[in-house]
């Protein structure tokens, strides 16, 4: 069951307005060397082509602004896999571990759904084990680990934990 959200939060569309808050939190995640292999955070022309407007969220805290952020991203362009996205979470480090994640992915989670995609991918670097919390929290589940499938900015190779959700109610 969906949570709802902690007091003063809210969780609204992602607008290109959001973008310089929206990347400062993704470099924040960058800069922790555990939450991507991305040694930076893409300009918003960029974003706004990979990542479809209905699926692309944002956490507002009232005196904070943009807390968070969360997004798909293409898996393939084939058809077939049209129901299939990558799905991205990014929380402000002043707000981690308050609930601002979990209640971005259970609105992502609705809007893809009414989007019609009925799977949902995520690859989480191993070290993550709040990421990794998070999302088994929400209902994805592991399904494999590529061992060192690619190498952060320390030059370390560095493992990614696959995880998937699929939708109850769409596919």
């Amino acid at each position: 069951m969906p949570s709802t959200p902690k007091p003063g939060i809210s969780i609204e569309p992602l607008t290109a307005a959001d973008w310089p808050d929206v990347r400062r939190i993704y470099a924040e995640g960058i800069a922790t060397g555990d939450a991507t292999l991305e040694r930076e955070a893409p300009d918003w022309s960029h974003f706004d082509r990979s990542h479809p407007a209905e699926c692309r969220l944002v956490a507002r805290s009232g005196p904070d602004g943009v807390v968070g952020w969360t997004a798909l991203g293409g898996y393939s362009g084939r058809k077939v896999y049209s129901g299939v996205a990558w799905e991205s979470v990014y929380v402000a480090e002043s707000a981690r571990g308050g609930g601002v994640g979990r209640s971005l992915l259970e609105a992502l989670i609705a809007a893809s759904e009414a989007a019609g995609y009925w799977t949902l991918l995520a690859g989480v670097l191993a070290e993550n084990v709040g990421s990794l919390a998070l999302h088994e929290r929400v209902g994805f589940r592991r399904i494999g680990v590529q061992r060192r499938l690619g190498q952060d900015a320390r030059g370390r190779w560095r493992d990614v934990v696959l995880l998937e959700r699929r939708s109850p109610v769409v596919g």
